[in-house]
């Protein structure tokens, strides 16, 4: 076998046309210049030294810094950030109701205004039918309460600490006098600004919830794509769980609100409170909402108010309350609540109280969906780890 000769240095590998020789004289002038440009700006010195206290200090002040301006950006926009967590969750509840259209053959454009649709139609044939009857009951509640403060004074302790601190007296005084919203919304104007305010956070929170429950599956698909994609899988299963989850909390939180509220409601007609039934069952179903210690509000409010009204209402209502929070924390609930949150009832329990103590009432209702998805993960992605080791 013969080899081929070498290539000689005029002539390329392949043996084709001769390789033009470099152009030294351009690239012995581009060197010249760059020492020259150097030795006109003088001799470059050495790197900084990136351990030293002074560039250690500097960058560490600069990234405390920042971490403190953005702290202060999130504090100031706290507000917008709560309507937005809560929009998130509201589309998550309702984002069931969504993909079982889906499933029977409507896109998810349509299918999305026909939820909006309906629930916009539902609360506001709510509001028109609830609004008046609860505005008339509040009313027979504020005028009798003169009286009920009168039975009150026939209790020889009450009596006792009336003539000492005249508690009864003022209580009557200031019911009577009709002005006890002003003071607590700062008058008139400061209550007239409470009430625009809230209805343009609840446009806002409608607002925002319909671009969730339109953009979801984007939304989810954006943010899963920001993972490796040997990781995507099992994230993108993970956050369809998450969001699965939370989905289901706001539904069971819903239907176990509303049981409430209609069983107190046939309770009140049978049990001779009929005049402010219907109030008093929506102020449960609405404390009912909120985790750990809504039931328990709902409870003293109605059972303070039947004891008012008679001391064999009274106990018959809290006899009620302890038997149905019974039946909701041990039947109703448990069953409800089965296939979405699986938490235990201490992580519950504190995880209601820090969220309560962060950001009060919206925190509270956040705060168990939030722990079961923390616990899904740890489940599913720390645990395994360990148990792989």
């Amino acid at each position: 076998m013969t080899q081929d000769p070498p290539a000689s240095p005029g002539q390329d590998a392949a043996g084709g046309s001769p390789a033009p020789p470099p152009d030294t004289d351009a690239l012995t002038e581009v060197v010249d210049d760059l020492a020259q440009v150097a030795h006109d700006l003088g001799e470059p010195g050495r790197p900084f030294e990136r351990h030293s206290p002074f560039y250690v200090g500097l960058v560490g002040g600069l990234g405390l810094l920042t971490a403190l301006l953005l702290g202060l950006a999130l504090y100031t926009i706290q507000s917008v950030l709560v309507l937005i967590v809560v929009s998130m969750f509201l589309a998550a509840g309702l984002n069931p109701i969504v993909e079982w259209l889906e499933r029977h053959g409507v896109r998810r454009g349509p299918s999305v205004l026909v939820v909006t649709v309906g629930v916009i139609s539902v609360l506001s044939l709510f509001v028109l039918a609830i609004v008046p009857v609860i505005a008339d009951q509040v009313v027979a509640i504020t005028s009798s309460a003169p009286g009920w403060l009168d039975q009150l004074q026939g209790n020889s302790r009450v009596q006792a600490l009336d003539d000492e601190y005249d508690i009864i007296g003022n209580v009557q005084d200031y019911i009577a006098d009709g002005d006890f919203i002003g003071p607590v919304f700062g008058g008139v104007l400061g209550f007239g600004v409470r009430v625009l305010s809230s209805l343009f956070n609840v446009f806002i929170v409608l607002v925002l919830t319909l671009y969730f429950l339109a953009s979801l599956h984007r939304t989810k698909r954006s943010l899963y794509g920001l993972v490796p994609a040997s990781r995507r899988d099992r994230f993108s299963r993970l956050g369809d769980r998450v969001v699965a989850n939370i989905g289901g909390y706001v539904g069971g939180a819903f239907v176990v609100a509303v049981t409430a509220g209609l069983v107190s409601l046939v309770f009140l007609l049978v049990v001779g409170l009929a005049e402010y039934a219907v109030a008093l069952a929506f102020v449960v179903a609405l404390l009912d909402v909120i985790p750990m210690i809504g039931a328990t509000l709902g409870a003293v409010v109605v059972s303070a108010i039947g004891f008012a009204t008679d001391v064999r209402t009274g106990v018959a209502c809290v006899i009620f309350f302890l038997i149905y929070q019974q039946l909701e924390n041990y039947v109703v609930y448990p069953r409800v609540m089965s296939r979405s949150v699986d938490i235990p009832g201490a992580v519950a329990v504190i995880a209601a109280l820090v969220g309560a103590t962060l950001l009060g009432v919206v925190g509270a209702l956040l705060a168990i969906p939030t722990a079961a998805a923390v616990m899904l993960i740890l489940r599913e992605v720390v645990q395994r780890r360990q148990d792989v080791r």
